[in-house]
């Protein structure tokens, strides 16, 4: 199956309002959030997407290296919502289930949100979501979602060490490879639709179905937070998107940012 993404499979049959109507494709790019970015800066409309056939310099939060082999897909999203900054952090919990629907429903897997931007597959990430903001004041100019998913490869193959353990790819799970552009229809059309559910009825809606996802959720963890880490019963997501947990004495700790591991 041909690794080769063309514009013209990507919107064919596309059903959604404004998400993919434009789309920007390079064969090779550092990053398509840095690459949407810049086009959100020229102007570019809501629902401009910037995708590559692989990224030289991809990134996750907190400055992660995102290894971004060919064969994956690899894409960012504009939106311009009508949120506040505290709101329009939620949506990057928005992508998260889209993925993870369209994994579930249209591939049959057992899949996982993991607080707050990854997506498992057996235990294992198969997607990780990059949001970032751009402000004026207290208004949102707009938001990128970065999408990273392993799709048409082995990572046993493909990825360094450091990661085989850790990650998976769809090809390794279903034991073949998967048509990118039905992939990438079927995630934009379903972060439309939740995007606006989003936008019509709020995060709280949106985080309630997440939720059902999240297997960590009533598990013991460690949170790390730069140099500090903490342990506790990951007890709920809360309206903020920050992850409630119970301290080993007790005490209830909202966290809004941090990596988040069970324990063992």
């Amino acid at each position: 199956m041909s690794q080769r993404i063309s514009i013209d499979k990507l919107q064919e049959g596309l059903q959604t309002k404004r998400i993919g109507r434009s789309i920007f494709l390079s064969r090779e790019v550092g990053s398509t959030n840095d690459w949407a970015k810049e086009l959100a800066e020229l102007g570019a409309e809501e629902g401009t997407v910037a995708i590559a056939e692989t990224q030289t310099a991809g990134h996750g939060r907190l400055g992660k290296e995102w290894f971004s082999p060919r064969g994956g897909l690899w894409f960012s999203v504009i939106l311009r919502p009508e949120m506040s900054p505290s709101e329009a952090i939620g949506l990057v919990f928005v992508a998260g289930l889209a993925v993870a629907e369209v994994l579930r429903e249209k591939y049959d897997l057992k899949v996982e949100t993991k607080w707050p931007n990854d997506v498992l597959v057996n235990g294992k990430k198969v997607c990780g979501i990059l949001a970032e903001m751009n402000t004026k004041g207290r208004a949102v100019k707009f938001v990128v979602l970065g999408f990273g998913v392993n799709a048409n490869f082995l990572v046993e193959k493909v990825f360094p060490r450091s990661l085989k353990e850790v990650a998976t790819s769809l090809e390794k799970e279903l034991g073949q490879k998967v048509r990118l552009e039905e992939l990438f229809k079927g995630l934009l059309e379903r972060l439309g639709s939740r995007y606006d559910e989003c936008a019509e009825r709020g995060l709280a809606f949106l985080l309630a179905d997440w939720k059902k996802y999240a297997g960590f959720l009533g598990r013991r963890v460690e949170v790390r937070i730069g140099n500090e880490r903490l342990s506790g019963v990951a007890l709920d997501v809360d309206a903020r998107g920050a992850l409630v947990l119970r301290l080993e004495d007790g005490a209830t700790k909202h966290v809004l940012a941090g990596d988040v591991s069970l324990e063992l």
